[in-house]
């Protein structure tokens, strides 16, 4: 969607110019100083459920932003930031000081970035470093800086072919890109670009993972599997826990060891390791197209477990089991769009729940939080 701009009260030129700017926003430069990321004054303030607070951590108008997670990215800063990747193939690190949010930009691919993962997989290099995937098949690392700055080299191209999820196992990069193939990525001694090796191709592409306990991996698919990998084995068919014939999105870990995943026409599977096998079992039907799951807690009174979800509804749900097994949704808020990604984390510790953050072709980051009770 264009802006458009009247002519009537400024000369023709700045009307263009003005226009051009508001349709094509500009990456700010990773050196640049960061600027407090704003919210579009023309929409109305965004309303969160009772006792829940919802911000606007950035708003980049018309732009998708298409993952979005909580991760430690700064050494030299308490707490977690919100990292968001964009439609323009921009990193964005948006860093929380007393309730003010501010967005340091890094990467220009130009194309966009959809794979994320957080790892120390670099031995030349001290603490974590970020690792981002574009459409375009490139691969980034960005390295956080004692200053507050973050640093971006081009280490892989994986043939051109989009880089849809990214995994930091130890000491090494898993990558899964469309059409379905997995790579290894790996750092060397004398050179900036990664050795990238393809170990296999899978039936369908590979949308999200998580890592198990025991450090192997969970796949969900285009083609509606939810199968779990050994990371040193990767290139042989895996564990099949789920198949269904809509294609799997996303999926989630709970500390218990049980698996939630999101499929496109809108069925939430909770799937549980029994001695007899997976159990698998359906626990949501709601509208087409889900784009995020995560486990956590949430407040609800008397709940077991806690899931949130998101997609085209632009619904954030949050579902949750009673003592007698039975569940139940509840919305907590509405973005402007569809969503495309939900991520769970601590962000706020003046309540002892969990924060959701979200994003999508709304083109904007927001950040839910439980409002603490007063003693």
């Amino acid at each position: 969607m264009k802006h458009r701009c009247s002519s009537t009260s400024f000369p023709l030129a700045l009307t263009l110019v003005l226009a051009a700017c508001q349709a094509n926003p500009v990456a700010t430069s990773q050196a640049a100083e960061a600027a407090p990321a704003t919210s579009n004054a023309l929409l109305a303030k965004p309303v969160a459920a009772d006792g829940w607070d919802v911000a606007i951590a950035l708003d980049l108008g018309a732009t998708g932003v298409w993952t979005t997670k909580v991760l430690d990215v700064f050494d030299c800063y308490g707490g977690n930031e919100v990292v968001a990747l964009d439609d323009l193939g921009r990193c964005h690190v948006i860093v929380q000081y007393a309730g003010k949010w501010t967005d340091l930009v890094a990467c220009s691919d130009g194309r966009w970035l959809g794979g994320l993962a957080l790892g120390d997989l670099d031995p030349r290099k001290p603490g974590r470093e970020l690792y981002v995937g574009a459409e375009s098949g490139r691969v980034y690392q960005i390295t956080p800086q004692p200053e507050g700055m973050l640093d971006c080299n081009l280490i892989a191209d994986l043939a051109g072919a989009e880089v849809h999820t990214l995994i930091a196992c130890e000491g090494e990069l898993v990558a899964f890109t469309s059409p379905g193939s997995i790579w290894r990525l790996a750092a060397p001694k004398d050179r900036t670009r990664f050795v990238a090796r393809e170990i296999a191709t899978t039936r369908g592409r590979v949308r999200d993972a998580v890592q198990l306990a025991d450090g192997r991996l969970a796949l969900v698919s285009r083609d509606g599997s939810l199968e779990i990998r050994p990371v040193d084995v990767l290139g042989n068919a895996g564990e099949l826990v789920l198949q269904v014939e809509s294609g799997l999105g996303r999926v989630a870990l709970s500390p218990a060891g049980v698996l939630y995943s999101a499929s496109d026409d809108g069925v939430v599977w909770r799937s549980e390791r029994t001695a007899q096998g997976w159990r698998n079992e359906r626990i949501h039907v709601g509208p087409q197209g889900l784009r995020g799951i995560v486990c956590g807690s949430f407040g609800t009174p008397g709940a077991s477990e806690e899931v949130a979800i998101f997609g085209y509804s632009a619904d954030v749900e949050v579902l949750a089991r009673d003592a007698s097994a039975k569940w139940s949704a509840h919305t907590l808020f509405t973005d402007r769009d569809r969503g495309h990604w939900l991520g769970v984390g601590e962000l706020d510790q003046r309540n002892d729940t969990d924060e959701l953050v979200g994003s999508g072709y709304g083109g904007r980051v927001f950040v839910l939080t439980k409002r603490a009770r007063q003693p």
